[in-house]
C-alpha cells in the first residue's frame, strides 16, 4: 500500500473512532517500520546525549536552499552556545547521511569528525573555557535518508516539502540538539527556494525577498525558547490567510494549499479555532506565544502536529484541531522532559479535545458518549501503564500509544479535574505552566505533582502511583441500604492488574434518586477496600447511580440494593465548621485528633497550610474579607472572612 493511501486510511478512521486502538495514533506519529530502520545506531536513543550537556544552544540560524521538487538541502546552519564547562570539542547530534564540506569558526576551518552514533565531534584550536558564549557555522548537503521526518510529495498536481522531527528526527535534516533538557532561546529560519513558493515555519516572518538571480528568501524567526523536535518548516503554492485571533488579538495566519482555501466546510473548521482559541484561554490561560502568532501550515500526512505556534494539519476535523491547539500550552510551553513522560504533551492535549467538545461541539449527552468510549478505549486491554517505560527505537509506537498515552493520558486529567472540581483544578493547571521554573521549559511527572501541591495543598503522589506508574484500572460493587433518612453504602473493589495496582483510592462519585423525583450528589472518600459510609438523605430512594457523569476510569462496575448491609460496621466521622461568617477566629467540632489543612482562595490560590490541634482555633486574621475554601480530611469546605 502507497503512503497516500495509507495515510487516507488512517484520516478516515481518525473521523470514525477518534482515539480508538482503530486508530492507532490521531496525530499520525506512530513511526513505521522504514523509519525505525533509520534510526540505527543513534546515540539519542531516549531523553538525553551525554555528549552534549556540557553547553547550552541558544541559538540557531537556518540558512539553507530548498526546492519541494527534490529531496535536497544545502547551506548551513550557526549555533550560538554557552559552554558550562572547559570545551576542547562540542558534538552536535547530526545524520551522516549528509555531507558536510566544512565547519567555520572565527574565519577558519575547524576539523570535525562523523560519528556512527548520528553526531559531529567538532574540535576547537584551543580550549574555551566555562561560561563562554561562542558560535559556529556546519556547511552541509545532501538528501535526507528519513522520509517521514523531510518529505516531498505533491498536491493538485504541485510539489511540497514538510518536515516532522518528533520524537528523534530533527537530526536527520539539520545539526542540533536534541535531548530534551535544552531548550534553544532563538531560533532563526532563512530559506532560499524558486519564487513561485511560499514557506511556513515557526515564529514571526520577518522578510520575504526576491534575490538577484530569482529565487526567494523568506525569513521567519521565533523568540521563544524552543525544543528542536518543534522545529518545521512547509513548503508549497500555499495561499496565505492572514487574520487576528484571541482577545486581546494577536496574529492568526494560515498557509494553506489552494483546493483547502477554496473549500468552505475546511475553511469553516480553520475559523472555529477562533472559538476554541478563546475557551482554551479561558480554561489554561493567555495563549504562550502571542508576541508571535497561531496558525497551521499544510501538509501531506493524514494528522497533524503541534510545530510551536505554528500547528502542521493534514486534516482539519475540530478535533484534532484543538488537540493542536492545546499543545501549544502542554506540549510546546511545556514540554515532556522524558519521552516516558509523553502523557504530559499528549494526555493534556487529549483533555484539550474533551474541553472543546464539553463547551463548544457535543450536547451533554453526546459529550458522555464520547467519554464512554474513550473510557471503553482505555479499558480494551487490563494491562498497561501511561508512563511509557521503554522509550527504544524499537517501542517508539508505545511512546505514541492511542489507548494510554493519549486516551488514558487524557482522563487521568480529567480525574484531577473531579478530584479538585472546576475552579481549584484551572487554576492549579494555570499556575502549573506558568512557574517560573516550568514556564517554557522541560517537565517531568515530579514537577506537575510538585505545582499541583503548591498550588492545592494536596499531594498527587499516591493518585499519580496509581494512575501514571500502575497498569490498569479498577472495577468497583457499589451496594446500598436505605434506613428512614440514613442510606448506608458499601465500595469495594478489584483491580485489572492487582500485581501493579492492589487499590485505588479515589473519591468516588455517587447519585442518589428519589421516587418523587428528587436527587442527592454524594462524593465517597474511599480509601480502603470493602469501605462502608454512611450519609443522612430526606427522601425515599428510588435508586443509585455510580460514576453518573464518568468522573474516573473504572469497567463493568455494579450498583445493586443489599438490605443485609449492616449500619453497626460504619465509623463515620461528622464534622463541622464554625462559625461561618468569622472575623478572626475558626473551629472545628467533632474532630478528635491532629489533622493537617490548608485553606485556599476561591480562585484556588494556596492561602496557607495548618496542623489543626482539637480545642483550638485556626486564626484568621490576617486575611482580607472574601471567600475561601478549608480543606480538611478530603472535605472542602466554603466559609466567609469578614
Amino acid at each position: 500500500m502507497s503512503k497516500f493511501y495509507f495515510l487516507l486510511l488512517g484520516l478516515l478512521l481518525s473521523h470514525l473512532f477518534y482515539g480508538q486502538e482503530a486508530h492507532q495514533n490521531i496525530e499520525m506519529k506512530g513511526l513505521i517500520e522504514h523509519e525505525k530502520k533509520s534510526f540505527a545506531n543513534k546515540m539519542l536513543v531516549g531523553n538525553i546525549n551525554p555528549n552534549t550537556l556540557n553547553y547550552d544552544l541558544q541559538y540557531q540560524r537556518m540558512d539553507v536552499s530548498l526546492d519541494p521538487a527534490v529531496q535536497n538541502i544545502s547551506g548551513s546552519v550557526t549555533s550560538h552556545f554557552k559552554t558550562k564547562q572547559d570545551l576542547s570539542s562540542i558534538y552536535f547530534d547530526f545524520t551522516t547521511a549528509l555531507a558536510v564540506s566544512k565547519v567555520q569558526y572565527h574565519g577558519s576551518n575547524l576539523t570535525f569528525q562523523r560519528l556512527p552514533t548520528q553526531e559531529i565531534k567538532i574540535d576547537f584550536p584551543a580550549s574555551i573555557t566555562a561560561n563562554t558564549l561562542d558560535s559556529l557555522t556546519i556547511n552541509y548537503s545532501g538528501s535526507p535518508v528519513n522520509n517521514e521526518v523531510f518529505f516531498t510529495e505533491v498536491q493538485s498536481g504541485t510539489p511540497v516539502l514538510s518536515t516532522l522531527n518528533e520524537p528523534y528526527g530533527a537530526q536527520d535534516w539539520f545539526p542540533t540538539k536534541q535531548s530534551l533538557n535544552d531548550k534553544i532561546e532563538k531560533f532563526d529560519f532563512k530559506i532560499t527556494t524558486p519564487a513561485q513558493y511560499n514557506v511556513a515555519a515557526n515564529g514571526k516572518l520577518m522578510s520575504e525577498t526576491i534575490l538577484p538571480n530569482g529565487k526567494k528568501l523568506t525569513f521567519w524567526r521565533t523568540m521563544y525558547p524552543m525544543t528542536a523536535y518543534l522545529a518545521a518548516l512547509s513548503i508549497t503554492n500555499f495561499v496565505k490567510k492572514n487574520d487576528v485571533i484571541g482577545n486581546p488579538p494577536f496574529p492568526f495566519v494560515n498557509y494553506l494549499y489552494p483546493s483547502t482555501s477554496s473549500n468552505p466546510a475546511k475553511m469553516a473548521n480553520i475559523e472555529w479555532t477562533k472559538q476554541a482559541m478563546d475557551v482554551f484561554e479561558t480554561y489554561f490561560g493567555a495563549y504562550p506565544f502571542r508576541n508571535e502568532k497561531y496558525g497551521h501550515m499544510e501538509f501531506t500526512w493524514g494528522g497533524g502536529m503541534e510545530h510551536q505556534t505554528m500547528s502542521s494539519m493534514g486534516s482539519w476535523g475540530k478535533g484534532i484541531i484543538a488537540h493542536e491547539l492545546a499543545h501549544q500550552w502542554f506540549g510546546d510551553k511545556v514540554t515532556c522532559g522524558k519521552w516516558n513522560d509523553i502523557w504530559l504533551n499528549e494526555g493534556f492535549a487529549a483533555f484539550g479535545a474533551h474541553l472543546a467538545n464539553e463547551k463548544l461541539l457535543m450536547t451533554n449527552t453526546q459529550f458522555m458518549t464520547y467519554l464512554s468510549g474513550q473510557i471503553n478505549d482505555i479499558t480494551s486491554m487490563p494491562d498497561g501503564s501511561t508512563y511509557v517505560p521503554d522509550t527504544s527505537l524499537n517501542n517508539i509506537n508505545r511512546i505514541f500509544s492511542s489507548r494510554l498515552t493519549y486516551a488514558k493520558g487524557g482522563y487521568v486529567v480529567r480525574m484531577l479535574k473531579w478530584i479538585l472540581g472546576d475552579d481549584i483544578f484551572y487554576q492549579a493547571i494555570k499556575d502549573y505552566h506558568s512557574r517560573p521554573n516550568l514556564a517554557y521549559n522541560y517537565v517531568q511527572t515530579s514537577d506537575l505533582n510538585a505545582s499541583l501541591l503548591q498550588s492545592t495543598g494536596k499531594d498527587f503522589t499516591e493518585f499519580f502511583k496509581d494512575w501514571i506508574y500502575g497498569e490498569g484500572y479498577p472495577t468497583y460493587k457499589i451496594k446500598w441500604k436505605q434506613t428512614g433518612s440514613q442510606l448506608l453504602l458499601n465500595a469495594s473493589q478489584t483491580q485489572s492488574m492487582p500485581s501493579s495496582v492492589n487499590f485505588y483510592e479515589m473519591p468516588l462519585p455517587i447519585k442518589v434518586n428519589g421516587t418523587g423525583g428528587e436527587t442527592a450528589y454524594l462524593v465517597l472518600n474511599n480509601t480502603t477496600n470493602n469501605q462502608n459510609f454512611l450519609e443522612t438523605i430526606s427522601f425515599p430512594v428510588a435508586s443509585v447511580q455510580f460514576n453518573y457523569e464518568y468522573q474516573i476510569l473504572e469497567k463493568n462496575s455494579t450498583v445493586t440494593q443489599d438490605n443485609t448491609l449492616s449500619v453497626s460496621s460504619v465509623k463515620k466521622e461528622e464534622f463541622a465548621l464554625y462559625p461561618n461568617p468569622a472575623k478572626n477566629e475558626l473551629y472545628l467540632k467533632g474532630l478528635n485528633k491532629a489533622t493537617e489543612f490548608s485553606i485556599h482562595a476561591i480562585d484556588g490560590k494556596l492561602i496557607r497550610q495548618g496542623n489543626y490541634q482539637p480545642g483550638k482555633s485556626i486564626g484568621i486574621s490576617e486575611l482580607v474579607p472574601g471567600t475561601y475554601i478549608l480543606t480538611i480530611k478530603e472535605k472542602n469546605i466554603k466559609f466567609i472572612k469578614h
